[in-house]
């Protein structure tokens, strides 16, 4: 039995009534729902994403959750009602595909990023390389959680290269998601920390870029539809729409390159 409870906290408001009442989604839902869960570095672009789509098919309402990559997986294959899954990096994308949870077929790379060091904005400080984590000026880094957030198992890669992995895990602040890694330097809270570069320029006048780090493997975001959801079709025009000019011209808008 799918644990409900542990799904409540995004899941959209129609969704939750639904699975309060016992009643089927379909009974309810508008014309043609469409829930798009997706890597919390997208949030912004899909936020603009979500209305255009919806001109473009009318009668349509995207509802979009947003969290790291790793809990939405785990929601996903929990039962939760999902349509279409967009993640930042390839590797939770091949352990849905593995799981028989999204349709591998219609999978595709539509955005790409980097990963950057970044420090509050009034840093007395800031490091020239990643070696500089490991002196005593830098106490706190904020790290997403390697286990369930890309960003942080692109940074512990990175500092592994480095040999530095060692030195920086006593000094790491978990976070949740990448957001809330780059929520943790904005106020100050951490010396530095890994974000995306998407990330950082949403807020220029609390964080600045130290510098930007070099990944083993492409920053690649992938999206697929889900293979339990009832809107199939939709949820293949989604993923497709993610790769159209008009949604490249607002992924570039929030800093995202193309796949």
């Amino acid at each position: 039995m799918p644990n409900w409870a542990s799904l409540l906290p995004t899941l959209p408001l129609t969704r939750l009534v639904a699975l309060a009442l016992g009643v089927s989604l379909g009974a309810m839902a508008h014309a043609a729902d469409l829930t798009v869960s997706a890597a919390a570095s997208l949030g912004n672009a899909f936020k603009d994403l979500a209305p255009m789509f919806e001109a473009a098919h009318p009668g349509t309402r995207v509802q979009t959750n947003f969290a790291a990559s790793g809990p939405l997986l785990q929601q996903i294959a929990r039962g939760a009602p999902v349509d279409v899954f967009a993640c930042a990096d390839q590797e939770t994308m091949d352990q849905a595909q593995a799981q028989g949870l999204v349709r591998g077929a219609q999978r595709h790379d539509f955005a790409s990023n980097a990963l950057v060091l970044v420090v509050p904005a009034g840093a007395a400080q800031v490091p020239a390389s990643l070696n500089d984590l490991a002196q005593p000026g830098y106490a706190r880094v904020a790290i997403g959680l390697p286990a369930s957030v890309p960003a942080g198992r692109y940074a512990q890669a990175a500092l592994q290269a480095e040999g530095l992995w060692p030195a920086v895990v006593p000094k790491m602040i978990g976070a949740q998601s990448v957001r809330q890694a780059l929520d943790y330097v904005a106020r100050g809270e951490v010396d530095a920390g890994f974000v995306y570069a998407t990330d950082a320029a949403l807020m220029p006048g609390k964080v600045k870029v130290a510098l930007a780090v070099a990944t083993d493997k492409p920053v690649r975001y992938p999206a697929a539809p889900v293979a339990a959801s009832p809107q199939a079709a939709l949820a293949q025009a989604f993923v497709e729409f993610l790769l159209s000019p008009t949604a490249q011209a607002v992924l570039a808008r929030y800093g995202f390159g193309k796949p």
